[in-house]
């Protein structure tokens, strides 16, 4: 099958949405209609991983094509990188018009990271420069006299609302996703005939779990728990198990009822959301239908990150890094003329991927500041492995998987010295209800994972005079010692100070 060229790029992400709720993923509640319909036009990635648990530095690595410790972001927010691209600087150079709409987390001291990579900044939230509650969206429902029912960020003015879950105060059309999709319909059609990369970016399922009337009402007040909400805690890590004890203190904002009360609320309120996003994906899939733009336009839908609300007893998405429920992601592609439709791919990929994909099967020149692989062999129906592990990292503790094993590694700093680690076998236990790491009979398979983290680490670790990072399989005398080529030849002083610092001579 040819691969396209010319084709226009529509990303949606949303925000802590746990791959697992999806009705394509054959969960028995989340009522997604367009994300099943996205997934029935293309492929279903079932493996698909982020780099980070943390909004920030999660879409800096999606934009970049980068992994943290390369970027260097593990928090929120910071100061912008000036040099490091994204695939909108990249797409915008070949004749692109770009675009970011809706949530962007990305670093905006002094002011966002994206300003010189889109033709259109339209953060929910943010001015360009940082300023909070400075931005489109806001003076609309400002000028509608509507702003004390905006209930996104509501909670951090109140934070007893921060994880219950109740109808919003504001219909679809006027929430941050009714205006994020009027927004991209409005910036789609103003392209014309020149080709476009967009971002549009959903703040929900991300708490507070308040979604559209409609979409609360699809679910029942007596709604099940997840199944997993009980589970014993006792063989996680320390942090694992204060934040499950954390949890059963959790009561509706009005202070009355039981945990299992507001746990009902919350999980409602997250299926909800969820829904709420699906309706959004299907304005925007609808209106590429209408004008015929279905026909030349990627589209993606994936998230930030995961989310626990409820699964393993957690309510939030911290400890992070614990669990399958925050690290894998949704992960769905079509690309007219090129997925077939229905593919489930089960090979590892990752966030990282979709800047060096989507420069190829656009027929960009490839980027060569991405840590990410090209999908292109996957979304053609190949089944060929792009990487032996998935990883995803905070500074201190990194999450590996690897075949069907869940590994997780935490220095002994974070617990006094303690030889604390995590091995679920999700071939047997899926839902991770026993940590395998003391036991006895697993001590090769935890050698063998914190080998394989270990060469991951020094594997694409870039260093800071070579660009791209070293591939030990080539010659390493073929790379620039820095990103403008210079000093490519292996005889030129800078490149004898490389090779002296590499242990090369």
């Amino acid at each position: 099958m040819a691969k396209p060229v010319h084709l226009n790029v529509l990303e949606v992400i949303a925000d802590q949405h746990q791959a697992a709720c999806m009705g394509c993923e054959g969960h028995p509640q989340a009522i997604t209609p367009n994300m099943d319909r996205l997934a029935a036009m293309g492929v279903r990635f079932a493996q698909a991983y982020t780099q980070n648990p943390i909004c920030t530095p999660s879409r800096v690595s999606i934009l970049s094509g980068q992994y943290c410790h390369n970027h260097g972001y593990y928090g929120l927010s910071g100061p912008r990188p000036l040099a490091l691209p994204s695939f909108f600087s990249h797409f915008k150079a070949n004749g692109y018009r770009t675009a970011d709409i809706g949530t962007l987390h990305t670093p905006d001291h002094p002011v966002n990271w994206l300003e010189k990579h889109l033709d259109l900044f339209e953060d929910s939230y943010r001015s360009i420069d940082g300023r909070s509650e400075q931005s489109p969206w806001y003076d609309e429902i400002r000028r509608l006299g509507l702003l004390d029912k905006e209930d996104v960020h509501f909670w951090w003015q109140n934070p007893r609302y921060r994880l219950e879950g109740m109808p919003s105060q504001l219909p679809f059309e006027l929430s941050q996703e009714g205006w994020s999709v009027n927004r991209a319909v409005r910036f789609m059609d103003d392209c014309g005939d020149q080709p476009f990369c967009m971002q549009v970016s959903l703040q929900r399922p991300h708490q507070p779990f308040y979604p559209d009337r409609r979409f609360w009402d699809m679910y029942p007040e007596n709604i099940d728990l997840p199944p997993s909400i009980d589970q014993d805690p006792s063989d996680r890590p320390p942090h694992f198990q204060e934040t499950f004890a954390g949890s059963r203190r959790l009561r509706r904002a009005d202070g009355r009822g039981s945990f299992e009360d507001a746990a009902r609320r919350l999980w409602r309120g997250y299926l909800g959301c969820i829904t709420h996003v699906d309706h959004a994906l299907g304005a925007l899939l609808d209106h590429l239908d209408r004008t015929g733009l279905a026909a030349n336009t990627i589209v993606i839908y994936h998230s930030d990150h995961g989310g626990y609300s409820g699964t393993h007893g957690i309510v939030e998405k911290a400890p992070g890094i614990c669990s399958e429920a925050v690290c894998r992601v949704p992960f769905l592609w079509r690309v007219p003329g090129f997925t077939r439709p229905g593919d489930v791919c089960r090979q590892l990929v990752e966030n990282v991927d979709i800047a060096p994909t989507l420069a190829s099967l656009c027929g960009l020149p490839p980027m060569n500041t991405v840590d990410g692989r090209d999908l292109s062999p996957l979304l053609a129906g190949g089944d060929a492995p792009v990487r032996d592990v998935a990883v995803t990292e905070n500074p201190w503790s990194k999450a590996l998987r690897w075949k069907h094993w869940r590994f997780v590694h935490y220095q002994p700093e974070m617990f006094g010295g303690r030889d604390v680690g995590e091995l679920y076998n999700l071939a047997r236990d899926p839902d991770e209800t026993r940590n395998l790491y003391a036991d006895p009979r697993s001590r090769s398979t935890v050698h063998r994972c914190r080998r394989l983290l270990l060469e991951w680490s020094i594997r694409t670790t870039r260093v800071t005079t070579v660009w791209p990072a070293l591939d030990w399989s080539k010659d390493p005398y073929d790379y620039a010692t820095a990103g403008d080529g210079k000093e490519s030849n292996a005889a030129g002083p800078a490149r004898r100070v490389l090779k002296r610092q590499l242990n090369y001579i």
